[in-house]
Parts: structure tokens; sequence; C-alpha cells
């Protein structure tokens, strides 16, 4: 009997348990790549470890924190609560009257 060959719709191996959330990440997910000078990969490293998360929780949480910063929604909730504003994201509120002296 031939050895089997491996499926190709089946993930690398990978050691923990990070294996079966890379697995279902690269399945759905897009991919970017992001480089780093090294004093800057080496704090975020330093910071995985003492946090206990892994690069892509610290990412997600970044990338969450920069996408609230400049008003975007991060979800398709937040998305759709906003397109159900009465007054519409491009438009400035009406200025109050000024008093007179």
């Amino acid at each position: 009997m031939p050895p089997r060959k491996p499926s190709t719709d089946t993930p690398p191996k990978q050691a923990g348990a990070d294996a079966l959330r890379t697995a279902t990440l690269s399945s759905r997910s897009p991919r970017k790549l992001i480089e780093f000078d090294p004093s800057t990969l080496q704090a975020l490293e330093l910071l995985s470890r003492d946090s206990m998360k892994d690069m892509q929780e610290l990412a997600d949480e970044a990338f969450r924190d920069l996408l609230k910063k400049h008003g975007r929604p991060t979800d398709l909730k937040d998305a759709l609560r906003r397109s159900a504003r009465q007054l519409p994201a491009n438009d400035q509120p009406p200025e109050a009257p000024r008093r007179r002296r």
C-alpha cells in the first residue's frame, strides 16, 4: 500500500493552541504584511509576553483603538447604529444662536 499524501486543504501543523486559531484565520481572513523596525518589534514582543497575548490579539486591539479614535465603526452592529443616526455623519451640527452682549 503506497503512503498517503497529505491533503492540500489542511493547514500546516503548528505547536500549541495557536494551531486551530491560525488555521481558522487563514481560511477566512485576509492577511497583510506589516514591517516593524527592530526596536518596535522587540517592544511589541515584550508587551506580548507580559500581557500573555499573541501578536494578532495586540494588532486587533491596536487597530480597533485606531478606528475608534478616527470615529470609524469597528463592527457591523456599530456601523448600522451609526447609519441610523438622525444627523448624517458628513453634516455639521446646526450652530446655536449667538447671544448678543
